[in-house]
């Protein structure tokens, strides 16, 4: 569901946009432009009546509908753990920020305009705010407790400082627990919007913003589990492995 940007004209309606690439929905939010139900108005047209710059509005529809693909080359086990944090901070943390409220005012209009027909939709609601405030509460440990605890970690080995094992000691436990504790908690949350939303799959006959609340559901989904996975399966791992050193060199004194 992309459309490549050299094809944008002011030709086109913010629908026929919004079909091909749901992306555009954010933009033409912003700008309040209808994108659903019958609204077909050349983009030209809809400047010219709700005064708004043309050539800008095209600008921001060519970045928001750029196509970043990250590498399968990229060698995520070989990165070092400072910069695995400063990976999942600057690109997964600052997603979610970014993200999460855009997908609650979206939904939450989207619910409000179509809970007659899909009963199902003030439940779903209600999971994705759980699941909002589970991940920025996730983020702030992480972020100011988890995070420097292995960055100091990573440096004490680095500089063969003795203390890094009476962090390991006094440190490891609680925070391992809260964070497995909460990936848990997040994952129970995605099966849940999954099942709700029919693995994101919008019926036959769904309007535009249908389709598009749901599309966007899923880029969610896709970006937590990468999150999930360089947090889970490398970057843990590096710290476990770290840490049974630490504790195994201040037993050998």
């Amino acid at each position: 569901m992309y459309l490549p940007s050299s094809t944008i004209n002011s030709l086109l309606s913010a629908a026929e946009i919004v079909g091909k690439d749901y992306r555009a929905a954010e933009i033409f939010r912003r700008y309040d432009i209808g994108y659903c139900c019958g609204l077909r108005l050349p983009l030209s047209v809809v400047c010219e009546v709700q005064h708004i710059n043309e050539n800008q509005l095209l600008l921001e529809l060519n970045n928001a509908l750029r196509n970043a693909v990250i590498s399968n080359e990229l060698d995520f086990h070989n990165w070092s753990i400072d910069f695995l944090l400063d990976y999942i901070i600057n690109v997964h943390h600052q997603y979610l920020r970014k993200s999460l409220p855009q997908c609650r005012l979206a939904l939450e209009k989207f619910a409000n305009e179509h809970r007659k027909k899909y009963t199902f939709l003030e439940e779903l609601v209600q999971q994705f705010d759980l699941l909002i405030n589970e991940l920025f509460v996730a983020m702030h440990k992480e972020e100011q407790v988890f995070f420097p605890y292995l960055r100091r970690l990573a440096h004490a080995r680095e500089d063969k400082e003795t203390y890094g094992s009476l962090l390991v000691k006094t440190l490891r436990e609680p925070v391992e627990e809260t964070m497995s504790n909460s990936h848990a908690s997040i994952e129970n949350l995605l099966e849940t919007l999954r099942y709700f939303t029919n693995n994101y799959t919008a019926p036959g006959n769904a309007c535009t913003s249908h389709v598009v609340n749901w599309a966007k559901l899923k880029e969610l989904d896709n970006d937590l589990l990468q999150h999930q996975y360089l947090e889970n399966f490398i970057l843990f791992p590096k710290v476990n492995a770290l840490e049974k050193e630490l504790l195994k060199e201040v037993s050998a004194y």
